[in-house]
């Protein structure tokens, strides 16, 4: 049995403590960066195959000639692209984590799609949804995605979404699932907040089983952190994370 869903964090006001500008980790304790500036040690790809990340020292986007693609080199850099095509094995952190403040930048092409899986099991939807004026879904930038049932998950509040080729930002609050002594679950998983590019896009969701395309292992109290790569061109910097 479930218990009653109790905060174990303490989230921002979102009156008093609202903030633009520079990110969290430049002025706030406790925060570090999952990325080196150099290579990807501490990544690997979900299945332990060859992939086409790399690391780069810019990442850019042509919106006449190449609006379907990003254009970056690689080299040793402070930001991460899915290959040349964005066709390529979802990419995973070696370390596992419990609850965490998680903060992520990235940059789309036009069109492209990726998430950031929580735990590896639960993603936060990356899209182009820049411009899209219709009823929002979980398929949107800044959604909870859908179980393999295709039931659950929570579109974004608003359309935070810049266009493509601009950098944007997530910051995620995430509360782990509970297990007892026996490892029987006793409390869901829980994205207690997600603002996309500043703005409130979700606010206490409960994700009661893994979203759809989940990396194969079973829920925990600690899992690693996955950025999908298959869906389209996607680059990120600054991923950066404090333990809750």
């Amino acid at each position: 049995m479930l218990v009653p869903f109790a905060l174990s964090q303490k989230l921002p006001d979102l009156y008093k403590d609202e903030s633009h500008g520079d990110p969290p980790f430049l002025s706030q304790p406790g925060w570090r960066s999952l990325l080196n500036g150099v290579d990807l040690t501490g990544w690997h790809s979900v299945d332990g195959s060859a992939h086409q990340w790399f690391t780069t020292r810019s990442v850019v986007w042509k919106r006449v000639f190449n609006p379907i693609h990003l254009v970056a080199k690689p080299e040793p850099g402070d930001r991460i692209a899915n290959g040349r095509d964005g066709k390529t094995a979802n990419l995973v952190t070696t370390e596992r984590f419990g609850s965490f403040e998680l903060y992520v930048e990235f940059m789309l092409a036009r069109g492209s799609n990726s998430g950031v899986y929580l735990h590896g099991l639960y993603e936060v939807q990356i899209f182009d949804s820049q411009g899209y004026s219709g009823p929002l879904t979980v398929g949107d930038c800044g959604g909870i995605y859908q179980q393999d049932d295709g039931t659950g998950g929570s579109p974004p509040a608003v359309n935070a979404s810049r266009p493509p080729g601009e950098w944007q930002s997530l910051h995620i609050w995430f509360q782990a699932p509970r297990f007892d002594a026996a490892g029987k679950k006793t409390a869901n998983a829980r994205v207690l907040r997600v603002l996309l590019n500043d703005t409130h896009v979700q606010e206490n969701v409960e994700v009661p089983a893994p979203t759809v395309s989940h990396m194969s292992i079973p829920e925990a109290a600690a899992n690693p952190i996955m950025l999908q790569g298959d869906h389209g061109p996607v680059a990120f910097r600054n991923i950066y994370i404090r333990n809750r």
